[in-house]
Parts: structure tokens; C-alpha cells; sequence
């Protein structure tokens, strides 16, 4: 396989990257506008809820992507200048959305938890989306470190890597399972957001210790750093993610 691998639309050929990262949008949102109909909150909260959420989530992927590739700055600084333009981070993502959700929530007053509505989408869109990082290949950046084991890639440059976008998707099906089976059990409001966060920001803290990351503070990378305040942020509401509402 010879990457990135374009993709033919009739007579054209198509950057993985650009193909799957509308797809994740466009069926994200969609999914996010399907679960809207069950809402419990007014749709004018909603719609600003999602404005919010949406803003604090482009500016928090931006921010955290930069701070990962701070060492750029000063060894490529055309590069880093690309990532400005076109990186984007799924941790910044998740982290400013919650920033920009909780902000939006208090000028508008809105009280109840929002979250659950967007567990769904946000699971099948970076699954989609890291499909595109997959097929990209080195110039995505997202690659593991070199490994002997028998499912290692070589993206082009001779190494075999691990392949952590394909983890990242065999994790994003399997939480999906899990919680379908769990949806057997109706979650207190907000409890399956805050579960999947937890969940997603664990697994961003482990997997990201066989990617190839600048790792400035103690071995650890910026977007790691930014699990472990989130996580921080989510601990003390551990024991009430598994409060369910008897039926």
C-alpha cells in the first residue's frame, strides 16, 4: 500500500484526509440533530449549546495542536506554520467544546447536562475520521513508533510502525458495543457523556506513549497533559457515571 492513499471519484482523485474528515462531519452532525429530537431542553438553548460548542471546539483544536508541535517552532517553523493552518487535535477538540458548552450554558442559563446527545456522533465521526489519518500515513502525523510486532505499517519511510489510528478505531467500535449493551439500563442524564470522556481520555493517555510525540514535561506530550486535567476534571463524578434510572 502506497501512501496516502487517494481515493478515485469517478475521474478524480481524492485526499483521504479530505474525503473522511467531511464524511465525519457531515454524519456527526447529522447523528447530533437526530438525537436533538429526543431533547430536553428548548431548541433556541440547543442551537446555542452547539454554537457554543462548536467554537470552543476550533479553537481548542487549534490550540492544543500547536502546544503539541511547540518544538517545530524552532526545527521547522514552515511546518509548524502547515500544522497552524491545517492541524487539529481530537483532545483539544473535546476539551474546548466542554469549555465552550459550560459557558454558553451559564449565559443562557440553562442548568440540565447537554452532553449525551453528542456520545454517538462524536464516536462515529472520530472513527470515520481516523480511517483519513490512517490512509494519510506519515504527513498525518498521527503514526505510533517503530514495532517488530506482525500488524505493523510501513507508512512510507521504511518503518514498521504501530498503527494507532486503526487502535483508535477498534476502541471507538468496541466503547460503542459497550455501551449499547449498557443502554439496556437508562443512564441518569449526563452520565453517558462524562463516561465517555473519561473513557476517550484514558485511552488518548495511554496510546499516546507509543506515538512519536514531543514529550517536553516528565515524558509527556501536550495532548496528555490535557487528558490528565480532564480526567482531574471528571474524577470526583466516577462513582455517579454509574448511577442509572430504575425502570
Amino acid at each position: 500500500m502506497e501512501f496516502p492513499v487517494y481515493l478515485p471519484i469517478g475521474s478524480w482523485q481524492i485526499h483521504p484526509h479530505f474525503l473522511f474528515e467531511s464524511l465525519a462531519y457531515l454524519i456527526a452532525f447529522r447523528l447530533v440533530l437526530l438525537n436533538c429530537r429526543k431533547d430536553t431542553i428548548a431548541p433556541t438553548q440547543r442551537s446555542s449549546v452547539v454554537v457554543g460548542g462548536l467554537v470552543g471546539a476550533l479553537v481548542g483544536a487549534k490550540l492544543l495542536v500547536l502546544l503539541q508541535h511547540i518544538d517545530l517552532l524552532w526545527q521547522n517553523w514552515q511546518q509548524f506554520l502547515l500544522l497552524f493552518l491545517q492541524g487539529k487535535t481530537v483532545v483539544g477538540a473535546l476539551l474546548g467544546g466542554l469549555i465552550g458548552v459550560e459557558l454558553t450554558k451559564k449565559m443562557i442559563g440553562v442548568t440540565r447536562s447537554t452532553g449525551d446527545v453528542f456520545v454517538y456522533p462524536l464516536i462515529v465521526g472520530t472513527a470515520i475520521g481516523r480511517v483519513g489519518c490512517f490512509l494519510t500515513g506519515l504527513s498525518d502525523r498521527t503514526y505510533g513508533v517503530a514495532t517488530t510486532l506482525p500488524w505493523g505499517v510501513d507508512f512510507g519511510d521504511g518503518i514498521y510502525r504501530h498503527p494507532t489510528q486503526l487502535y483508535e478505531i477498534i476502541f471507538l467500535l468496541s466503547l460503542m458495543v459497550f455501551l449499547k449493551i449498557r443502554s439496556r439500563y437508562q443512564w441518569k442524564e449526563g452520565n453517558l457523556f462524562k463516561f465517555y470522556m473519561i473513557a476517550y481520555l484514558s485511552f488518548r493517555l495511554m496510546i499516546d506513549f507509543i506515538k512519536p510525540d514531543f514529550h517536553p514535561i516528565l515524558g509527556v506530550s501536550a495532548i496528555q497533559i490535557a487528558c490528565i486535567l480532564g480526567i482531574i476534571y471528571y474524577h470526583r463524578r466516577i462513582p455517579q457515571m454509574f448511577t442509572f434510572v430504575a425502570e
